[in-house]
């Protein structure tokens, strides 16, 4: 499968000389096609500053990553919210839709902004909407809808773009476990049916189990991976659940 990202190699430091904290030390993977990753790891151990560096929404102190050959690490500031808008897709845990826009506008966001044909745009939200199952909201907002369904419409949001890779930081964190499920569901479809590419953070075993590959990060490096390949869900769980043990502490403690 074709190479989308490469990290390589890079280290996030805090502070200063006297008193430095290594967020990141020295951590190296590449993403392929289709993948769908997830990244766990405890309190600190530095999962969410590294799906901060690779969204460029934070920056290395020494390495590099390189989206489809683009070291995004060299971007300048004036070019960042161009490179997201048209690279990236997100999907976060409080879902940031706008609230004055209906559901179907902030899907559309993004192709507005990139100046896509509104006949296009509508064919695009017509598709998208059905196959994540909101077509009958696309006329509400955000307030008049549940959690669940505000958190497709941010899947929808994500993916309308045909980004190069989703990144998604604790998706189900705010949702009941049916809505979760219904999520993961989701986000199972769009990686195999739609060939997204997704990156997740997660503290969620279940959560992860969804995914085909599993990095662990311990004190800012990767402790251990392991890939589902054809296991079972449930016996993907359960190997999940011996490397957290590892890590140290139970399931409910690793974040």
């Amino acid at each position: 499968m074709r190479k989308i990202l490469k990290v390589d190699n890079i280290q996030k430091y805090y502070g200063n000389k006297d008193n430095i904290t290594k967020a990141i030390d020295g951590i190296s993977f590449d993403v392929e096609e289709s993948e769908f990753i997830g990244i766990m790891g405890a309190s600190g151990s530095g999962k969410t500053t590294l799906l901060n560096c690779i969204s460029t929404i934070d920056t290395v102190s020494s390495g590099h990553i390189y989206l489809e050959n683009e070291d995004i690490t060299e971007i300048k500031e004036e070019n960042i919210a161009r490179f997201r808008r048209e690279n990236l897709g997100f999907i976060f845990q409080d879902f940031n839709l706008l609230d004055t826009l209906t559901i179907e506008e902030n899907i559309a966001l993004i192709l507005t902004i990139n100046k896509v044909a509104e006949k296009d745009i509508d064919k695009r939200i017509i598709e998208i909407s059905k196959r994540l199952g909101i077509e009958n909201i696309l006329n509400k907002y955000p307030y008049q809808v549940s959690g669940g369904q505000k958190q497709r419409c941010a899947s929808c949001r994500a993916i309308i773009n045909n980004p190069k890779i989703i990144l998604a930081d604790e998706p189900t964190g705010s949702l009941d476990s049916k809505s979760a499920r219904q999520l993961l569901e989701i986000m199972e479809e769009m990686n195999s049916k739609m060939k997204a590419t997704i990156l997740m953070v997660t503290h969620d075993p279940v959560s992860a189990s969804y995914c085909k590959k599993i990095l662990f990060l311990k004190d800012g490096k990767i402790f251990n991976r392991i890939e589902k390949g054809e296991k079972q869900r449930k016996d993907f769980y359960n190997e999940i659940l011996d490397v957290l043990a590892l890590l140290g502490g139970e399931p409910k403690d690793v974040r």
